[in-house]
């Protein structure tokens, strides 16, 4: 009786490559969703206007191109942080199978291991975000990234870069547990894909699902770092949002439950079908990957 064939595991820099090509192909197609929900998360009070209003407001008052004002930062990000994302949650995921001596993922593995892919990923995202806060925000009124880290640097020091390190930790850890254990038990829920299209079709739905679930999870998060990183810091003054949960508790306070969500629209409407496409893409890249390196990887 022969046992079942089992592809050896493609190297790391397979799954880096692949995560950085889903990551620029995601990005490309959604970022001005981006602009519009930062701008939804950083205007305090009650919300005047919602997806459709804040994006004719920038259109109209702005022009269509500050759409994409601040891409650079995240586009030059894209690359090592979708490539670490994915990397980092097959690394998390042989190691606590090896650990718990699992043979194969489990739902609670799955979610575990996404939290700590996230959490790898967040030290590698602070200043990136920073910046792009900084440019997408209406008030901006930097020239260009660099000049938003030389005036950060030349305020508060180089660690002015890492202004809600912590935020973007919690927002990381539940946006990807939600995401990867999300993948895990709606691929399980499935019919068997017979072919390669139906493989492609089923990558996608389980990661726009899952795509949903970790911005159900993480969009608090995501406004109170979006405060913390737009806010300019004054000598002598204390920032009014400096931890994540007190944070969260004083905008609940303040404004109501909902404004925990501001912006939640367009968020989803990037990170949903975002999230099937970066899985779609990964999973096409890395069949690609296969198919060119051969035995032993298929």
């Amino acid at each position: 009786m022969t046992s079942e064939h089992k592809p050896k595991p493609l190297p790391f820099v397979a799954n880096f490559a692949a995560g950085a090509i889903a990551g620029i192909s995601e990005i490309l197609t959604f970022y001005p969703l981006d602009v519009v929900k930062t701008r939804m998360q950083l205007e305090t009070g009650k919300s005047t206007n919602g997806l459709v209003g804040t994006f004719r407001n920038i259109v109209k008052q702005e022009g269509a191109g500050r759409l994409y004002r601040g891409l650079v930062p995240p586009l030059m990000l894209e690359a090592p942080k979708r490539a670490v994302k994915f990397a980092s949650n097959d690394f998390w995921g042989k190691t606590f199978m090896d650990l718990s001596g699992e043979s194969k993922m489990t739902q609670n593995l799955s979610i575990l291991t996404g939290c700590s892919a996230g959490a790898t990923e967040s030290f590698v995202v602070v200043p990136f975000e920073l910046v792009k806060i900084k440019l997408q925000d209406k008030m901006s009124t930097y020239k260009g990234p660099m000049d938003v880290v030389k005036q950060v640097v030349r305020k508060e020091g180089l660690l002015g870069l890492y202004a809600g390190m912590e935020s973007t930790f919690w927002r990381h850890v539940y946006w990807n547990g939600g995401y990867f254990g999300c993948i895990h038990q709606v691929r399980a829920l499935l019919p068997k894909a017979e072919s390669q299209q139906a493989q492609l079709m089923n990558n996608f739905i389980s990661g726009s699902i899952g795509g949903f679930a970790g911005t159900l999870l993480n969009t608090p998060f995501d406004v109170v770092k979006s405060r913390i990183q737009g806010a300019e810091k004054l000598p002598g003054v204390k920032p009014k949002y400096n931890w994540t949960y007190p944070a969260i508790a004083t905008i609940a306070r303040e404004e109501g439950l909902a404004a925990l969500y501001k912006g939640f629209v367009p968020k989803v409407l990037r990170l949903a079908p975002g999230g099937g496409v970066l899985l779609l893409v990964v999973e096409f890249t890395l069949g690609v990957f296969r198919k060119t390196l051969g035995p032993p990887y298929i």
